[in-house]
């Protein structure tokens, strides 16, 4: 049975007459003759063809040689084509096209540095160090094809990196920083990779983390790999390998600046990118020169509404989708990024606001695990510094809670700036939902899909519904979706086609409001369903981080006898908070208030951390299995592996 959708609220943001104004949808929506947004979302679902051509248009994408036909659903619509008979390499897109207008010489990258340094690099730089980077993986015997793999830090020599490899017709394979060495070689396995990006290490919270020796291990794991490239990011002795290893300054600097871009399809393989699995091998998506920049920049331009005059920071790693949509959606729009490499905490819990101040950063993109982490140091840390600069903050990650959106709104946004929520994810190459500034907001909401995409809220029999809990769908094609995991297609299929004809079905349980607001609540293989209702874990998860003791809370459902399922809360304390069996009670007592007894959580146990991922994703399923004592399945994106063997524990 669906459950009745009781979340909500008042309108909390409306648009001004500015935001409207200058908004690139906008711009989109007045060259086109649409009136509202509302028409803007029916002619882009009920036309792919035509929308996707004029957003190409609008980005002014531009192609070696023309596409004759936008996109081919002969194979079904899991399958399209795009850009049929086209030719083009995003590279050009990104820097090429640039050179010799004023845009060279813009800054294109900020940099700070966990230890406090900084640098910038313009887009003629960039152009210059991809092109030295390109050549030197040519003289490698590098090129079309081949996967080359990437382990750095956020540095500006990994966009370096991330655009040499896409310029030579290389095939990217983005890893998150973090890694140890059997994630490492289990991607690069897969993609046959022939060569690797890493760093001799990095800093956090003052203490510096080596990875040229994890690279090393992973590399005795792969037996396609023949080049590994260096950075010296922290000065430290590492062991090179003859003949494989080589540092960055001596092979990259002395290349020749000029560098031919390698003439792609527009469908030829740009990026595998992989996203955990809930059991299993991680899946890798399949994204392409015309795909995933592209689904990229739209969702930074209409939802974010990025501009060239602007500056954006956007809290992510390269290894996560976040990270090379932080490297196409800006260099494609042609405004500027920024690049920090170290802890948002260290030295104390301003260091986010201070580089905000700092950097005159105007658009800034966040999790919401981050704000509940942030708001437990007070108000103080962001009145210190000067936020004036901001126009709006996005965020993604996990379903938000009422208390820290609103801190996040009142405290950081002065009641004035948007809350641009968005969520999608690896497979989609950005976003199903998003916010964007024409649409009023409510607390916690997506004001509607991301133009483009035909998305739904479904019950267990594939109805649509409005005020119900149901599946997150999408119904129609849309450029940035993947073309299938990495040599497993059926895989693919099952994922994401397998429940309802011809629709994709994403995984998340989501609900529209009576005024077209949408809620995320969470995963629906994390659905509780408790004596016949389904209960979204944020659902509860809300309710216990209203309690002023707690900063973050998970929710898990284990097997019942009688209900088939009950509910167990884990619960994060400040750390001024003690312990108690009251306080357990207290917890289970608001719960049951708000949601009915039957619901109140079996248990409430109070942990130092919850399982996540570097994104900031809880990670339920590795907590229930933990809990429960099962296979905890792909475990290869989890950041604090301590915080699962304390749950293992906690009975």
């Amino acid at each position: 049975m669906s459950k009745q959708f009781a979340f909500g609220g008042e309108i909390v943001w409306w648009p001004t007459a500015d935001h409207i104004e200058r908004a690139n949808l906008t711009q989109f929506m007045r060259k086109h003759g649409i009136t509202d947004f509302d028409e803007l979302m029916h002619r882009s679902t009920e036309d792919v063809a035509w929308y996707t051509d004029a957003l190409l248009r609008y980005l002014k994408i531009e192609f070696y040689e023309p596409y004759s036909q936008v996109i081919d659903l002969s194979k079904g619509i899991q399958w399209p084509a795009w850009c049929v008979g086209g030719k083009m390499n995003i590279v050009h897109n990104c820097l090429d096209k640039y050179i010799g207008t004023p845009t060279e010489s813009k800054i294109a990258y900020l940099w700070e540095s966990e230890e406090g340094h900084t640098r910038s690099i313009t887009y003629g730089e960039l152009y210059r160090q991809t092109n030295q980077t390109a050549n030197a993986l040519r003289a490698l015997g590098l090129g079309k094809g081949d996967a080359i793999g990437i382990f750095m830090p956020m540095v500006p020599e990994i966009v370096v990196a991330l655009l040499a490899i896409a310029k030579v017709g290389a095939i990217i394979v983005p890893l998150f920083s973090g890694y140890g060495d059997s994630a490492v070689a289990t991607r690069l396995n897969e993609t046959d990779a022939k060569a690797l990006f890493c760093a001799d290490g990095f800093h956090r919270r003052g203490k510096m983390i080596l990875t040229k020796p994890i690279a090393d291990k992973a590399a005795q794991q792969i037996p396609s790999l023949e080049h590994i490239i260096v950075l010296n990011r922290i000065d430290q002795d590492v062991d090179m390998t003859q003949g494989r290893d080589h540092w960055w300054h001596d092979l990259i600097p002395n290349q020749p600046v000029e560098a031919q871009t390698e003439v792609t399809r527009a469908e030829d393989t740009l990026m595998v990118i992989y996203t955990s699995g809930t059991t299993g091998r991680p899946k890798g998506a399949v994204h392409t020169h015309c795909g995933f920049p592209i689904k990229a920049t739209q969702d930074l331009a209409f939802g974010m509404d990025f501009h060239p005059d602007e500056i954006i920071y956007w809290i992510t790693d390269m290894g996560w989708m976040l990270g090379p949509w932080m490297v196409f959606g800006p260099l494609i729009i042609g405004g500027t990024g920024f690049l920090y490499d170290g802890a948002l905490d260290h030295p104390g819990p301003d260091r986010l606001w201070a580089m905000v101040e700092r950097h005159k950063i105007n658009k800034l993109g966040l999790s919401p695990t981050l704000i509940r982490a942030l708001m437990a140091h007070g108000e103080q840390p962001v009145h210190a510094h000067d936020l004036s600069s901001l126009r709006m903050v996005g965020s993604t990650g996990e379903p938000w809670n009422h208390k820290p959106w609103m801190w996040l709104f009142e405290v950081v946004g002065n009641g004035e700036m948007p809350i641009i929520n968005y969520t999608g994810g690896t497979e989609l190459s950005g976003g199903i939902l998003m916010g964007n500034p024409l649409l009023p907001i409510k607390p916690t909401s997506f004001p509607g899909p991301c133009p483009g995409v035909a998305a739904d809220v479904l019950d267990e029999e594939g109805n649509s519904v409005v005020g119900q809990v149901g599946e997150l769908v999408i119904k129609t094609p849309w450029i940035g979706m993947t073309r299938g995991f990495w040599k497993d297609a059926e895989r693919y299929m099952q994922t994401y086609w397998s429940r309802w004809p011809d629709i994709w079905v994403h995984g998340d349980w989501a609900a529209v409001d009576s005024e077209g607001q949408w809620y995320v609540l969470g995963r629906s293989d994390d659905t509780i369903k408790v004596a016949g209702k389904r209960l979204g874990p944020a659902e509860v998860e809300s309710i216990l981080v209203e309690h002023p003791n707690v900063v973050e809370a998970a929710t898990i459902g284990v097997p019942h006898e009688v209900k088939g399922s009950e509910v167990i809360a884990f619960c994060v304390l400040k750390s001024s908070s003690a312990m108690s069996d009251d306080l357990r009670e207290e917890l289970r007592d608001m719960v049951a208030r708000a949601m009915g007894k039957p619901l109140a959580p079996g248990a409430v146990f109070f942990v130092s951390a919850l399982p996540m991922t570097r994104n900031a994703k809880v990670m339920r399923r590795m907590i229930r299995a933990a809990y429960l004592g099962l296979d905890p399945g792909d475990t290869s994106s989890l950041v604090n592996p301590e915080a699962v063997e304390e749950i293992k524990n906690v009975r």
